[in-house]
């Protein structure tokens, strides 16, 4: 049973997680791969909204995707792309990357070596992942404009999609663990975090909604 408290700090960092930014024609659309095939959704629809000319899905598989995207997420992106009428000479694929930071890295070394002109990138993700992935590419990519995007959802309506709940709360404490941890380790930007966020996440830990957190001591 989840708490009426949890949920609130739940939601708290739902919000926080979210940039808010408004869509607007960039470069490239940049789909990063997970086990949320809706990603791929919101790209195409990005796409033929006229926000992109090219997109590229990237990503391997992972010990959650291995089954279910066996021919790996952003191959499977691609397909889910094709099936909604985006052209193949609009999509690139970038089938190794295995997390965020070689999404980018791999996806920008994919760009450069097509000559692509690059000076913004739409990056789209799962909607509890938009702020790592912005703060991902500003350190990796610092010279082109990032925006961010993802499916527009409540958090009930996320929670109903995935049919686990206690499981968004743990993906949701993992994020916002990495937001505080990776900047000193030089793998994204140094973000401004509101007091009532870091109480929020250090509710939720002592709560026990930890699986998706990674170890920060030996």
């Amino acid at each position: 049973m989840i708490s009426e408290q949890a949920w609130s700090d739940a939601q708290r960092l739902w919000d926080f997680q979210q940039m808010h930014h408004e869509p607007h024609p960039c470069s490239v659309g940049i789909g990063l791969g997970s086990h949320d095939l809706g990603v791929a959704d919101v790209t195409v629809d990005l796409y033929q909204r006229g926000m992109m000319p090219l997109i590229v899905f990237t990503g391997a598989t992972s010990q959650t995707t291995r089954e279910r995207m066996p021919r790996g997420e952003a191959e499977h992106y691609r397909e889910r792309a094709l099936e909604l009428g985006v052209p193949s000479s609009a999509i690139l694929v970038e089938p190794n990357a295995r997390n965020t930071g070689e999404n980018i890295r791999f996806s920008r070394a994919l760009l450069e070596e097509r000559g692509a002109d690059v000076s913004s990138v739409l990056l789209i993700s799962k909607p509890y992942e938009e702020r790592r992935a912005y703060a991902t590419a500003r350190q990796l990519w610092p010279e082109v404009e990032i925006v961010s995007a993802s499916a527009p959802m409540t958090l009930a309506e996320y929670v109903d999609s995935i049919r686990d709940a206690r499981l968004v709360l743990d993906m949701l404490v993992g994020a916002q663990q990495r937001l505080l941890i990776y900047p000193e380790q030089g793998f994204m930007i140094r973000q401004r975090i509101p007091e009532s966020v870091t109480v929020a996440y250090d509710r939720l830990r002592r709560e026990g909604f930890t699986s998706r957190l990674i170890p920060t001591e030996p």
